[in-house]
């Protein structure tokens, strides 16, 4: 999903001034994420993202420091015009960014016309740099202690911890000059039982205040180690305050409403009583002496320090998968799903537990210090005091990040994330990790570092042809496995170069920077991207690409909702001047407006788009699903509307939908008109992190409505193979970070009871088990069904003693998965549909090994059931070896495969696997006489094994004899050195030599005496 690559570039954090260098201790992205600000303790400094480059540095006088204390950390407002600095001694100081449009803040120096080329810009880096200035605005004193900072549109709320408190004071001149409106917004909430009465402990302080802007929630830390979801609302009102539901997103709705508790009473304004409502999501108990003290002696909180290693330190929301993650002091990281407003009184639910394994982390990972969900939801990087990694959605830990293995040249080496990071935010577009180290061992401004990363397209679009192919994109460019059209071998050898680097242009790249959308075609052969503005497709035939000649009509649309090939079509959902249409470009003719075959227009944003056969599905914001027929005219082609269907009251949250497509039944399929499929389509929908079924029935006035049944939950993503082979046809694949759950047939999962019914369709919440399930040890990104084998990738970092870096590359991994499906078949009694489903795969050249995979897995469970005999799962398992055996004699690589799986196996094994298969004797007997002469010499390992070879070695020397006469001196030389090791004194040796007359009797006495 998400893979480190090639090399860190290292940023100097030390300003281009008169100043000492000192160390970084925080930065923090601007809301929209173009810059991000850095802080030490006596200066602050604004960074432009791409290209990464400081526009201005403030740095505070010694009177200052001495007055109001030294930097500790800092806030951007929401509307990136301030930023807050938070000072060591309870002050915040208030930074205001403004913007100089008529300033340049770095010359271009005058190039010659020949030297231009070389210096261009790369993506991202054409649009001007802007000129921006920091200015101090002014400094507020806080009262008590100050914890925590957290910026809002209208006011600033913080924590303090005497007294024990949340208050909020309004910016500088918001109101304008009224008094009547700068009072307002001045308020203070207690922490007590009264003021917060949801508060599992009370008698606690708010370490942590972090505001979640695409949610409207907010997190707190308390000074237990507890962490809560947060919201605050107005009395009778039924949302947020006023200024918390300034942002309006899809992602609040997903989430809902926290449920209310008695008012609160203690707000300084009597106009508007504001009161906070909250649930804990992260408990952690305390110990029975911390308990009995409070108990006893309730006094300061202070004096019941103690280190417990689940205490919460940091806490990210995924509202793309409705879940969150919460870092602990212990250095785990815990996954957990929102809390359910509707079962407030239930059990909140175990979370998922996440490790980093000890042959990574050997000194320990320390406390995690920060932590963030890249902006799609698919992936959560981590840093702790000792290193970082990256963790997939699902729990796949995907790159780490713990100290150096091997030895490094300590006084050179740079890359100081390696040994711990601070802080981290996700680049624009997910494609680099600006991280900040611990320290700098070897330079003062070596802390800052920008990780790139190539992700699967499939983040950005979730199209079936997307995953068919193992398909990345990166920065500037995109790779595409070219493994599906190597010879057989060439897949799973790990070392073949099968992934093709296309580079997409610079002079589209340069300025649409960062990649929305990337499509491959079902031949692979034809690629399209989006970036900010526009569109570019590639050819890999011609080896060319296509862009817009006029830069003013690329410029004025956006795609939106994806774009996808249909033969040599491409279709485009784009939002122009704040409509929204579905277009055809043609791979054969120039790209302009002029040369648009086709244009549709829908009424709201299209979220996703799919195309199965010649149908084109469109679900658009307002929860409707549209169904077009793509049809071929004499002189262009066009989009035939089939008709459309609301999903309300099914999809609460239309942007939530992350993959599409349908089955259509078999009967449909052969005889009905195709312009009537979606009355009858079981729709396939990722919703969130949930693969669900919708399921269409007729209500008695004909009306169609969607029962939904959920078939699993955190699937990064699925393929779904309408056209499989054998069995695998409508066969459901799907992805959950530990392996691969396949359903088989999903057409026919049988539909469980609703949990509720009614007129708008009902929804089951018992998830349906896989058929087979297929755990794998690297991250899959495609599945090969004509050659049954998973592709995927893991992540290797690599260092020298003679870099001063770390290197990071991706390494194609591999995985078969025909004996996962032949033993599901075995196991169901299904013999003639394995042997159907197998036949299709008997001409590659590793289906033997596929087989042998099988037998294996076979025997060892068998050899379980042994000890197990007595329970019906024991008797199950013994017969999975009888009809594995059945299966195996309608192929002719039975007898390698038996032989080559009793090699592999322990001989304690063998009595029970030969009583199942035949006696070893027979088989080589049957293999000497079809000339198999090497599975022959590989049975007589098994009869010597079982003690069945006689005492002149009769069978040996008959093999022998039969491989001098085939001259395969190979095994005539494995035989002899089989002889020779069974009896040391070499007489059986001797014997074999002079049987098949190899050497002469008389020679035999001759030279040393001795055989070798």
């Amino acid at each position: 999903m998400y893979f480190p690559t090639s090399a860190a570039r290292q940023l100097s954090s030390a300003p281009a001034l008169p100043l000492p260098s000192e160390l970084v201790l925080a930065l923090a992205p601007s809301p929209r994420k173009t810059l991000f600000a850095s802080v030490t303790k006596s200066g602050l400094s604004l960074w432009r993202v791409r290209p990464s480059a400081v526009l201005a540095h403030l740095s505070r006088t010694e009177t200052s420091l001495k007055e109001h204390g030294e930097n500790l950390h800092l806030h951007w407002s929401p509307d990136g015009q301030r930023i807050v600095v938070q000072t060591t001694l309870s002050y915040l100081v208030l930074v205001s960014v403004e913007y100089n449009a008529e300033e340049v803040p770095y010359q271009t120096p005058p190039l010659a016309t020949n030297a231009a080329r070389h210096f261009l810009p790369g993506a991202g880096e054409a649009l001007p740099l802007q000129s921006l200035s920091l200015h101090l605005e002014g400094v507020i004193r806080i009262e008590g202690s100050l914890l925590s900072v957290s910026p809002r549109k209208d006011y600033i709320l913080f924590s303090t911890c005497d007294p024990r408190a949340i208050q909020r004071v309004p910016w500088p001149n918001a109101g304008g000059g009224g008094g009547e409106h700068v009072r307002e917004g001045y308020d203070t909430w207690v922490v007590n039982e009264e003021g917060l009465p949801w508060l599992v402990d009370p008698d606690v302080t708010v370490c942590q205040i972090s505001y979640h802007r695409q949610t409207g929630f907010e997190t707190w830390i308390t000074s237990d180690g507890r962490a809560y979801l947060v919201q605050l609302y107005q009395e009778q009102a039924i949302g947020p305050s006023a200024s918390e539901a300034s942002t309006t997103d899809d992602d609040r709705a997903q989430l809902g409403h926290l449920p209310h508790s008695r008012p609160s009473s203690d707000s300084t304004s009597s106009e508007r009583p504001l009161q906070w409502h909250g649930t804990c999501i992260h408990h952690v108990s305390p110990p029975r002496w911390v308990q009995k003290r409070k108990h006893v002696d309730p006094g300061d909180i202070a004096r019941y320090t103690y280190a417990e290693p689940r205490r919460a330190m940091a806490v990210a929301l995924n509202p793309k998968f409705s879940m969150l993650a919460v870092g602990t002091h212990g250095g785990t990281v815990e996954f957990a799903g929102f809390p359910n407003p509707a079962a407030v009184s239930a059990a909140p639910p175990t979370p998922q537990v996440l490790r980093v394994p000890g042959m990574y982390a050997r000194e320990g990972t320390g406390e995690v210090c920060t932590m963030e969900w890249s902006s799609d939801g698919y992936v959560l990087a981590v840093g702790w005091q000792k290193g970082w990694a990256i963790w997939s959605v699902g729990g796949r830990c995907l790159a780490w990040g713990f100290g150096i293995e091997y030895e490094v040249d300590e006084e050179r080496f740079q890359d100081a994330f390696m040994y711990g990071v601070r802080s981290l935010f996700w680049a624009p577009g997910n494609f680099e990790l600006v991280m900040l180290a611990q320290s700098s061992p070897n330079t003062a401004d070596g802390q800052l570092f920008v990780l790139p990363f190539a992700k699967s397209a499939t983040t950005g679009q979730h199209s079936p042809d997307n995953t068919q192919y193992a398909f990345l994109q990166m920065d500037d460019r995109v790779l595409v496995y070219r493994g599906a059209d190597q010879p057989d071998m060439s897949v799973i050898n790990p070392e073949a170069d099968v992934w093709q680097h296309v580079k997409v242009p610079q002079s589209y790249m340069s300025a649409n920077w960062p990649i929305r959308y990337s499509s491959l075609s079902a031949d692979g052969r034809l690629i399209a991207i989006a970036g900010r503005r526009g569109l570019v497709h590639y050819s890999s035939t011609s080896g060319r690409w296509r862009m817009f000649a006029d830069e003013l009509q690329e410029q004025a649309f956006t795609v939106k909702g994806g774009l996808l090939w249909f033969h040599h079509v491409l279709i485009v959902a784009v939002e122009v001047a704040g409509a929204y249409q579905v277009r055809l470009y043609s791979r054969d003719l120039e790209l302009s407006n002029q040369n648009v075959l086709h244009r549709e227009m829908v009424s709201s944003p299209v979220v996703i788009l799919s195309l199965v056969d010649n149908s084109l599905l469109a679900y658009t914001a307002d929860n409707t699903l549209y169904h077009y027929l793509i049809i071929p005219t004499t002189d262009s082609i066009k989009l035939h509307f089939c008709g459309s269907i609301t999903f309300d009251g099914v999809i609460a949250v239309p942007s939530a939908v992350r993959a599409l497509s349908w089955m259509i039944p078999s009967a449909q399929k052969q005889i009905g008109d195709p312009a009537e499929d979606l009355p009858v389509a079981t729709v396939l929908m990722i919703v969130g992190g949930k693969l669900v079924l919708l399921r269409p029935r007729k209500s008695e006035e004909g009306e169609v409505k969607y029962d939904m049944q959920i078939l699993a939950d955190r699937i990064e993503f699925c393929w779904i193979h309408l056209r499989g082979i054998g069995t695998l046809e409508n066969s459901l694949w799907g992805y959950d970070g530990q392996g691969i759950r396949v359903w088989l047939n999903a057409l026919a999962i049988e539909s469980t009871a609703s949990t509720w019914d009614g007129e708008e369709g009902g929804v089951s919440l018992d998830r349906v088990k896989e058929s087979v399930n297929i755990p794998l040890d690297f991250y899959p990104l495609s599945v090969l069904m004509d050659k049954g084998i998973i592709i995927g990738v893991e992540v290797e970092a690599a260092t020298r003693a003679n870099l001063s870096f770390t290197m990071f590359r991706h390494v194609t991994s591999s995985h078969l998965f025909l004996h996962h499906i032949l033993q599901f078949h075995l196991e169901n009694i299904q013999c003639k549909e394995a042997v159907t489903f197998a036949s299709h795969y008997q001409h590659l050249v590793y289906f033997a090994h596929a087989l042998e995979i099988l037998l294996h897995t076979v025997v060892e469970e068998d050899a379980d059931g042994v000890d197990e005999v007595a329970s019906s799962k024991g008797s199950q398992k013994q017969g999975l070896l009888q009809a594995a055996i059945e299966f195996l004699d309608h192929f002719d690589d039975a007898l390698d495969v038996v032989v080559g799986c009793a090699r592999k196996i322990e001989m304690t094994r063998w009595p029970r696997l030969f009583d199942i298969v035949g006696n070893p004797k027979i088989l080589f007997e049957s293999c000497l006489t079809s000339g198999r002469l090497k599975t022959a010499g590989s049975y007589l390992l098994v009869l010597h094994g079982l003690e069945q070879l006689d005492g002149m070695n009769g069978d040996a020397i008959r093999l022998l004899r039969s491989a001098t006469s085939a001259q395969d001196w190979q095994l005539c030389r494995e035989i002899l050195r089989f002889l020779h090791s069974i009896d040391d004194t070499g007489a059986a040796l001797q014997n074999a030599l002079v049987e098949t007359q190899i050497v002469p009797s008389g020679q035999l006495g001759q030279g040393n005496g001795s055989a070798h």
